[in-house]
């Protein structure tokens, strides 16, 4: 038997969240099932697709409860890609699944035309993305989807940060008349977001205001950047905290706003560093002539050190303590 993975959060952490009044909840993947299974039990045209994860991709209820509307094509991602895309064009609402590194690596061709060029409205789900496989190493990590998916026209890539941008994710996914993408992580998260949040694609959501450091955060490094908003408050700083769940289509709007009104911008993601949110968020700034002191936190350009997703995260500064000391030395 494998020790158990340590802890996303260290007591230090763990401390801060209580004293934000945060709340545990269920890891995003197993909101998204229950989500999907919830809208095709009212949608017979839903189907799900999936790549031998059904149990990895949380499905294996919904195979249970709507054995006609999943289909499993085994370890064939490409074939995966382009059965869900056909069955779009046939007026389905299909719902491909699959491990986040091998669905936008060996599928991208599919992905780009099959899905994208064929203009369909197929759903690719990205699951155990990012570092969610830690030890398993380079070969596992999707570290590069963001960076492919954003240059490949006609698809919107959203990366939720808790159980309600998921849910929201895909309902929105559900009812979109064009490509989606939506990337999930393993971990369970913190609830984030107050009773009376409204979800809309392509609009970053605030969670704390502030105008010292503008925390711009990604999928499931946001909570991090809100517990060092939490910890830097002790310190006497007003740090805004933005979940762009949206990576394409961007707020930029959010991003002038933040890049105009803090003194300096951090930017938070669980991918490399080249060709995501942080270079998206860099691009929007100085083609506005906005000079701020800016910093791009993500996983550098290097073998990815082996260890747990808790362990990858802090070696590379994705953590409430790595993320306040960023903050600090920007603002020297």
């Amino acid at each position: 038997m494998s020790a158990p993975a340590p802890s996303m959060f260290t007591p230090a952490a763990k401390a801060m969240a209580e004293k934000l009044g945060l709340k545990m909840g269920r890891a995003n993947l197993d909101e998204f099932a229950a989500t999907l299974e919830e809208l095709a039990k009212a949608n017979p045209n839903i189907v799900a697709v999936t790549s031998d994860s059904r149990g990895s991709g949380k499905l294996a209820p919904f195979g249970k409860n709507l054995p006609k509307q999943i289909v499993e094509v085994g370890i064939a991602e490409q074939n995966l890609v382009g059965i869900t895309a056909g069955l779009a064009a046939c007026g389905k609402k299909s719902f491909g699944v699959s491990p986040g590194c091998f669905l936008t690596a060996r599928s991208l061709e599919q992905i780009k035309n099959d899905v994208c060029y064929s203009d369909v409205p197929a759903v690719l789900i990205g699951i155990s993305s990012g570092t969610s496989y830690g030890a398993l190493g380079t070969t596992h990590h999707s570290l590069h989807d963001l960076a492919v998916l954003r240059a490949i026209n006609n698809i919107s890539i959203i990366v939720p940060a808790d159980n309600f941008e998921t849910r929201e994710a895909i309902r929105f996914a559900a009812s979109a008349k064009k490509p989606v993408f939506v990337r999930f992580g393993k971990a369970a998260m913190f609830n984030l977001h107050k009773p009376e949040t409204k979800f809309e694609a392509g609009k970053a959501i605030t969670l704390h205001g502030g105008d010292d450091v503008a925390f711009i955060a990604t999928g499931e490094t946001v909570v991090h950047a809100l517990l060092a908003a939490g910890q830097l408050a002790e310190c006497g700083l007003n740090c805004r905290v933005i979940s762009m769940h949206s990576i394409k289509p961007l707020d930029t709007e959010a991003i002038l706003k933040a890049g105009s009104e803090c003194r300096a911008v951090v930017t938070v993601e669980e991918h490399m560093v080249h060709g995501g949110l942080g270079e998206a968020c860099a691009s929007v700034l100085m083609q506005a002539g906005v000079n701020k002191p800016f910093r791009i936190v993500g996983i550098p350009d290097e073998e990815t050190v082996p260890g747990a997703q808790a362990d990858i995260f802090r070696h590379y500064g994705i953590s409430m303590e790595g993320l306040s000391e960023t903050a600090l030395k920007l603002l020297k």
